[in-house]
């Protein structure tokens, strides 16, 4: 996982808050970032930046020809990776290419790492401000560089800036294996998907390159049935898991000693379908020795949009839309979810595919209701748009689905011909239009300028339109995952799990399957 240092944007103050919170007594409030943010060129604020959120931050305050060190700080689980080197770094290159003659700062001399760090960039003890911390009363010692064009502060910066690419070129995930050991070294996951009727398996590379992805649909066995029927789904697994899995590793062209780590979907699915997965990776963890990544499902559909658009991070807001959920999400920070409304009855992939069925279109029906949808009139008929004014963010499309079947068999009954056409476009309408407007409010409502599609049901063309149209307007931007990333698939699963163990989150080997597992 590398980093990156990038300037501040307010956006950043809610994780910028947290870091600011757990590592000073006294930590600044969000309007005096606010304030620092609105000044003029006699500021200078940076973030070290990664896949995963913002790890650290620094701040410069330029007054005539000297720079002052205002904070600087590295959150706790990413301290030890030369983030505090990058980060100063940045600021003495800004300082000398506006021609300052030093910087200033103050530190506790209580913070010998901090001292050594000052030390080792060319900053010198210049003397104390008697009580200067007001909640210790501890002296702060003033601590300043040379004058920048002097040889001995040239060298420094020069040694300073190796040590400050060699950082950001190395920062890796810091993982824990199963004696508890922490070490730090390059990541690349195996995941296995098998929460409903896909059979997957993915490596992923850093969080971000897709070395494999492979998927085994078990679509034809459940056509039949019109649906998908759980007992064939957990026997098809059983069947088709370690030829997927060694397809994956063959892809890549990688082995299991090369991996770092192991992730699976525990949750939410199908029980039998997610024991067959978890079970399997179990067996791959206590065989190796691998640290095991439990990942809940719609939490990959989240991370499909970052695997797919690297710019993406929050707080955004998503609409995770599949054949078992349709739900809006506000996330304020990666790992932070908060459900604003949920489907009460059928979500929006099985509405779809109940009235497929109902025109006779087989299963899965809807791609198949969808294509018809292009081609209709999405005004002939005037379906209901359930719950489209509740004061909530939840769904209903039960009474919907009720809508359609109880039109075409009143039409039937009274002779008249129902273009499919038509009606699968007029049905596709009242879906999209209550999730577009919900999904609109909800975005106003959290403030967010990033929103996120995710699931099956994303792959629709006319939703991810109107969405990206809606938004727009309010001037929110919309990330949608390639189509071969919104339907499931294990390299999304990766790259959530390659976040979880940045954050030192694995399970045992006696982890259960969760059918229900919340997004929380």
């Amino acid at each position: 996982m590398t980093a990156r240092i990038r300037p501040m944007r307010e956006s950043d103050l809610a994780r910028i808050l947290d870091i600011e919170a757990s590592c000073f007594p006294t930590p600044w409030t969000r309007g005096m970032f606010v304030d620092e943010l609105a000044q003029d060129a006699s500021r200078y604020w940076v973030v070290a930046d990664s896949p995963w959120g913002l790890l650290g931050y620094a701040g410069l305050m330029i007054v005539e020809d000297v720079g002052h060190v205002m904070n600087m700080a590295v959150r706790d689980e990413a301290r030890g990776l030369g983030l505090g080197t990058s980060l100063l770094s940045a600021l003495v290159d800004e300082a000398e290419a506006r021609g300052l003659r030093r910087l200033t700062l103050e530190a506790r001399p209580s913070n010998a790492a901090a001292i050594a760090l000052y030390r080792s960039a060319g900053f010198c003890e210049a003397g104390l401000r008697r009580g200067y911390y007001a909640d210790s009363g501890e002296d702060g010692l003033v601590m300043w560089t040379g004058d920048f064009a002097a040889p001995e502060a040239v060298a420094a910066a020069r040694r300073m800036r190796e040590r400050s690419r060699a950082a950001l070129e190395g920062v890796r995930l810091k993982r824990t294996v199963p004696d508890g050991d922490s070490t730090s070294h390059g990541d690349l996951l195996l995941a296995i998907e098998t929460s409903c009727d896909e059979t997957a398996a993915s490596v992923l590379c850093d969080g971000r390159e897709i070395l494999s992805s492979v998927v085994a649909s078990q679509v034809d066995f459940h056509r039949r049935f019109g649906g998908v029927v759980p007992e064939i789904a957990s026997r098809k697994h059983v069947e088709a898991i370690v030829g997927v899995v060694d397809e994956a590793l063959e892809v890549a062209g990688v082995g299991m000693s090369d991996l770092t780590a192991l992730a699976v979907t525990h949750g939410p699915g199908l029980v039998g379908a997610l024991v067959v997965g978890l079970a399997y990776a179990k067996g791959l963890a206590a065989a190796t020795g691998l640290p095991l990544v439990g990942v809940n499902h719609l939490e990959g559909h989240l991370f499909a949009n970052v695997l797919a658009d690297e710019t993406v991070e929050p707080p955004l807001v998503a609409l995770l839309v599949s054949g078992g959920h349709t739900s809006l999400v506000h996330v304020p920070a990666w790992g932070e979810y908060h459900t604003l409304g949920s489907t009460l009855d059928d979500a929006a992939g099985e509405a779809f595919d109940k009235v497929a069925k109902a025109l006779g279109l087989g299963y899965p029906g809807g791609p198949v209701l969808s294509k018809l949808a292009a081609e209709g009139d999405p005004g002939a008929i005037r379906f209901p748009r359930a719950m489209l004014h509740s004061n909530n963010y939840d769904f209903s499309l039960s009474g919907l689905k009720t809508a359609v079947v109880t039109y075409l068999a009143s039409e039937r009954r009274a002779g008249r011909e129902v273009d499919p056409r038509d009606l699968a476009a007029s049905f596709q309408a009242a879906v999209i239009d209550v999730q577009v407007a919900k999904s609109v409010r909800a975005a106003k409502a959290c403030g967010v300028t990033t929103f996120c599609l995710g699931g099956g049901v994303a792959a629709n063309a006319a939703l991810r339109e109107a969405l990206r149209v809606a938004l727009a307007e309010e001037g929110v931007r919309l990330s949608v995952p390639p189509l071969a990333l919104c339907t499931d698939n294990a390299a999304m699963i990766a790259a959530a799990a390659h976040f979880r163990l940045w954050r030192g989150e694995t399970i045992g080997l006696s982890a259960d399957a969760f059918p229900d597992l919340g997004l929380s």
